[in-house]
């Protein structure tokens, strides 16, 4: 892994290993993440996505009627920013949708324990319900590998690092 100091005021970059420890410290949570991604005509989307960070990366879920969905099978780069406690986090990479059974039946219930109570059906989640912003049922379970990640402390001392990752 590649390791840059951001920070303009004399700070020690930040070890991947204390943004990679906030990340797991959110099993269970429910964070919004936000996750970026680019239009057919090169304009930006973002919308609010509940990830999980499973396995030292992320995943998400999206109806595939969603613009999100849309833009990702034309392109599969994007980002997924969240906010954790004490640093904030951005990951870019790109997405790609997840079709074996086995992690699609273990997110299924990794969601579930954070209360969306997820099955698998033919390929993709289903659930009486989910956030407005995924779209109708079936979900598709997206996994992002991340090629770069920047970290911003936000609280003292403060700095800020960029991490570039050998996928």
């Amino acid at each position: 892994m590649d390791e840059t100091n951001l920070d303009i005021y004399g700070s020690a970059p930040l070890p991947w290993s204390r943004a990679e420890k906030q990340l797991e410290a959110t099993a269970g949570t429910n964070l919004t993440h936000f996750l970026a991604t680019v239009r057919p005509d090169g304009r930006p989307h973002v919308a609010g996505v509940g990830a999980l960070w499973v396995d030292g990366r992320f995943y998400f879920t999206s109806g595939a009627g969603t613009r999100k969905s849309r833009n990702l099978a034309e392109n599969p780069n994007c980002v997924i920013s969240v906010s954790l406690t004490g640093i904030d986090l951005v990951m870019e990479g790109a997405a790609v949708k997840v079709t074996d059974d086995e992690t699609l039946q273990h997110l299924a219930e990794r969601y579930a324990a954070q209360g969306w109570p997820a099955s698998v059906k033919d390929g993709a989640f289903t659930a009486e319900y989910s956030a407005p912003s995924a779209g109708p049922p079936p979900w598709d379970l997206y996994v992002l590998t991340a090629t770069t990640a920047f970290g911003v402390l936000t609280i003292e001392p403060g700095g800020a690092t960029r991490w570039r990752f050998g996928n």
